[in-house]
């Protein structure tokens, strides 16, 4: 039996794709808004140029009566074809859109555009609509129809075809389903069912190191499902060939900004692959898109479930009266969102407020700046948590040590018996000329943290940089702390000379430090170095590695360790909040992603005028237990400066 076709359009596409299927296949001209045929098998929609309106309708109405469909049009000079569209298949005509526009530069042009044209106005064709151009389009479109119609997969699922209609080249363009389409997102609503954890065996790769997944597993999806010029999640790299790692930046599109991620490594595949992973991390932080949050009401009527959000820090009060403060005060009545978290120390669901949990909602009812910090992304949930804590623990060593200017002890990195490791330290010297400083950062949970410093050998430049690290194994944290050392190496020297007075005003008015930049470049300034002096006083003893710490657990599964240090954790009555990040476009190939959430560990700011100390109690208490001062600190002898975490 001949397969029937419906056809939507009238121009010039519609005419050639009619002629080249009519003879071989029952086709009908019509309109999507009128009564669709029953025996309809495939539908194609066909314009000379973009009508955004109608394939809106064309979503609605053609996934209500079951048929598959696929869309082709002209806009600004290109011919686009796809996707092909199944009813209860994620990837619709809007996901495609939405990839497709805000991968471009001129993203917010395009949005408004877009939404002025779903109203109905449109154009009748394309200026560069030309008749070569149209018949190259229908010769793919014609081809795409045939495979259909025979059984064979549509290459256009969650793809769509790009002619340069000038050129008449043409390329394919992956895209992933937009989970919170409302068109054809299957995410579930969150409930704390979904929430609920239970650790399972996540074996480490080889038996070593805190990974489950290799990179070599996991470079066959990572560039080919994320990266993408024109559709990806993020559409651009760069290699940084100054720095004296390898170094890329991967570029994440935004409707406000772009977004660049950095990867950092002994080699630029790795970096690429790493950068990915770290744009994935910061795309499933910025909001729900797991599942659909449910839950919108004051503390008070919740407080029996949900996290307090006191605990976590809040600005001081004083704070929150200066005029163009962006947050308004906490107040346990007043309504806000949230989602659902597990709490291992109660052992149970909680609510988290979801400016908690995710962190770019510094808008309307937030009362606290909340970062990226204890995100993290991994191949197995264990492994997520895993890390999620480390960034927690290596973030909180660092302010403490900050706020409480701790002495601490300083390291011998070439006592680590690692042969990389010696070779990274003297890298920096000879080729970057840094010299590097490491330090015990390690407080009262028993976790290794460094601080690393990196110290500029010549005049000119940034004269000092500032990182850290935590892992169970002190020689990872002190790696991962000197990869990101170099990655702000060279970058920053010309923006210092050039902004030079700028950052002397903000050594002389900390509130004029605003953002994650200036933390760093405050102190690539030679008078910022005293604020230091209590670090990097070279009248203490060298310590090796042997003397401050102890040997790593040898557990070939990562849930022991894990479970390790959950107990540390509760010994302290520290309770550790994990939401799951996750989504479907993560999840397709077996990552996880999650935010971690510790009560009373200090969390991550940028802008001193954001500082978030006040009611945190560790860093007046701390200090005392690890000897450092023989009475608990007040808030008024803490450090008044900004942080230099960059």
């Amino acid at each position: 039996m001949t397969a029937c076709i419906l056809i939507d359009g009238d121009g010039l596409l519609a005419d050639y794709v009619y002629d080249q299927l009519a003879t071989s296949y029952l086709v009908k001209r019509q309109s999507i808004f009128e009564e669709i045929p029953s025996e309809a098998e495939l539908a194609l929609v066909l314009d000379d140029a973009w009508h955004p309106s109608v394939y809106q309708k064309a979503e609605q109405r053609l996934r209500m009566a079951g048929i598959p469909w696929l869309r082709g049009f002209v806009s600004f000079g290109e011919g686009i074809i796809g996707p092909f569209v199944r009813d209860g298949t994620p990837g619709c005509s809007l996901c495609a859109d939405k990839r497709r526009l805000i991968a471009g530069s001129d993203r917010l042009e395009m949005w408004s555009l877009q939404a002025r044209m779903s109203t109905g106005a449109g154009v009748l064709r394309d200026a560069w609509a030309s008749r070569s151009g149209l018949l190259h389009m229908a010769n793919l479109i014609c081809n795409e129809v045939q495979k259909v119609l025979q059984g064979v997969p549509s290459f256009l699922e969650e793809r769509i075809f790009i002619t340069n209609l000038r050129t008449l080249t043409t390329a394919n363009h992956f895209f992933l389903p937009d989970p919170l389409c409302p068109v054809c997102s299957p995410i579930p609503d969150d409930t704390p069912e979904l929430a609920q954890i239970s650790l399972e065996s996540s074996l480490k790769l080889s038996g070593t190191g805190y990974r489950c997944r290799s990179m070599d597993e996991l470079k066959a999806v990572l560039v080919k499902d994320y990266l993408d010029d024109r559709t990806g999640i993020m559409n651009g790299k760069m290699e940084d060939i100054r720095l004296p790692f390898a170094d890329v930046l991967v570029n994440m599109p935004l409707f406000g900004a772009d977004e660049g991620v950095a990867g950092r490594s002994i080699s630029y595949e790795m970096s690429e692959l790493t950068a990915i992973l770290e744009g994935l991390e910061r795309y499933c932080g910025i909001e729900p898109q797991g599942k659909r949050k449910k839950i919108r009401d004051s503390y008070e009527n919740v407080k029996h479930m949900a996290l307090n959000p006191t605990t976590v820090g809040l600005h001081d009060q004083e704070q929150y009266t200066k005029s163009r403060f962006p947050f308004k005060p906490y107040h346990p009545d007043a309504p806000m969102n949230w989602v659902w978290g597990y709490s291992f120390l109660q052992e149970r669901p909680i609510l988290v407020p979801e400016l908690l949990a995710y962190y770019s909602l510094g808008y309307g009812e937030c009362f606290v700046y909340e970062t990226s910090n204890g995100c993290a992304l991994g191949g197995s949930l264990e492994e997520a948590i895993f890390h999620g804590i480390m960034e927690v623990v290596e973030r909180d060593s660092f302010l403490l040590t900050w706020y409480a200017q701790l002495p601490l002890p300083r390291l011998d990195p070439y006592s680590a018996n690692d042969k990389e490791l010696e070779l990274m330290v003297d890298r920096l010297r000879d080729v970057a000329g840094y010299d590097v400083y490491l330090y015990n950062s390690t407080m009262e949970h028993e976790i290794p943290s460094v601080w690393a410093v990196a110290k500029n050998r010549e005049s000119k430049g940034v004269n000092l940089i500032c990182a850290a690290g935590a892992n169970p194994d002190p020689v990872r944290a002190v790696k991962s702390s000197i990869f990101e050392l170099a990655g702000m190496m060279v970058r920053h020297d010309k923006l210092l000379e050039k902004n030079r007075q700028k950052y002397h005003e903000m050594l002389k008015d900390p509130f004029a430090v605003r953002t994650m930049e200036d933390h760093g470049l405050v102190y690539g300034l030679p008078e910022a170095e005293e604020r230091l002096s209590f670090l990097l006083d070279n009248h203490r003893p060298i310590r090796t590695f042997a003397e401050e710490f102890k040997q790593p657990p040898a557990n070939p599964d990562l849930r022991d360790d894990l479970q390790d240090i959950l107990q540390r954790f509760r010994q302290l009555d520290l309770e550790v909040i994990v939401v799951d990040q996750t989504t479907p476009i993560i999840k397709r190939n077996g990552l996880f992603c999650v935010k971690v959430l510790i009560p009373g560990m200090l969390p991550m700011t940028f802008g001193h005028h954001l500082t978030r100390v006040k009611g945190l109690e560790r860093v007046l208490q701390v200090p005392m237990k690890l000897g450092y001062a023989k009475k608990p600190l007040s808030y008024e002898q803490l450090n008044p400066y900004p942080h230099p975490f960059p």
